[in-house]
């Protein structure tokens, strides 16, 4: 199993942490983490970066207003500014290291990412992956209710639970739970990371966090969608809302799975990256 490290790099006015692995290799995947309270690039991809460092360049940043990517004084004012902040800062991110082109792996809202990614610069990007991702027309659940209003009760406790909430059965988490909960909300508790989420989690304007089907049919890369049947942040309906526009898409469920595939399928998940991103 290979490795990575931590670096950051400057992404237009501010500085961007990123996870980096693998530089030797041709094929670059970028991974982009979901929005919950304290996500980052590493609690969402450190058990996975290590098993692709052989084979990809591999690359997983700290989105614009999460972990310990530079937080802006004045946040932006709504969802969709920062979304096309944090699509300026991974194309950015590739231009300073001198990446042409790359293969997208979104998780949740680093799938809407990815899809505006795909939307901002096509050619850019060869093949994406979206796992639990947003963007599909679906109703909001109490799940993501409660995530959104977090900061209204900050708790150790109310963190714990929204985790528990993310997988299907938190015995998938083993030890991993106690090390997710205590950096995340070591995270949560710093006033850069609550300014930044407080901003970037609404109120959103009717239909903000949707791709627009007219976009999404004029996306003719390869798009592997993964989704946990029992995801209850995003429901798997979003993702059969993308599969019904995309043009050249496929779509694995996963029963007694939530909204961390890459932690409770872990083996299933890297079986089919890898498929996806060499079969031709």
């Amino acid at each position: 199993m290979g490795s990575y490290k931590t670096k950051k790099i400057m992404t237009g006015h501010y500085k961007t942490f990123y996870c980096e692995g693998g530089e030797e290799n041709l094929e670059t995947i970028i991974f982009l983490h979901g929005s919950g309270p304290g996500a980052t690039s590493e609690t969402n991809w450190r058990n996975i970066l290590p098993e692709l460092t052989d084979s990809y360049h591999v690359i997983a940043p700290d989105m614009y207003g999460f972990g310990s990517t530079d937080h802006p004084e004045n946040p932006p004012k709504s969802f969709w500014e920062w979304t096309n902040c944090r699509v300026e800062q991974v194309l950015a991110l590739m231009d300073n290291l001198k990446i042409d082109k790359a293969k997208l792996v979104g998780n949740s809202m680093g799938g809407y990412v990815s899809l505006n990614l795909v939307m901002s610069a096509p050619e850019r990007f060869e093949k994406v992956l979206l796992m639990g991702s947003a963007g599909g027309e679906v109703s909001p659940t109490p799940e993501i209710g409660r995530m959104i209003g977090f900061y209204r009760n900050p708790t150790h406790s109310a963190l714990e639970n929204l985790t528990k909430w993310f997988v299907y059965d938190e015995k998938s988490l083993g030890e991993e739970l106690e090390t997710v909960l205590r950096e995340r909300f070591d995270m949560v508790m710093r006033p850069e990371i609550r300014r930044s989420y407080l901003s970037n989690m609404f109120p959103m304007a009717p239909g903000e966090n949707i791709i627009p089907p007219s976009a999404l049919r004029r996306m003719d890369q390869p798009f592997l969608l993964l989704h946990g049947f029992e995801d209850r942040f995003v429901p798997k309906e979003s993702s059969l809302s993308l599969l019904q526009h995309l043009p050249n898409a496929q779509l694995n469920l996963y029963k007694s799975c939530g909204h961390w595939i890459q932690i409770e399928k872990r083996d299933s998940f890297l079986k089919v990256l890898n498929q996806f991103f060499t079969e031709d």
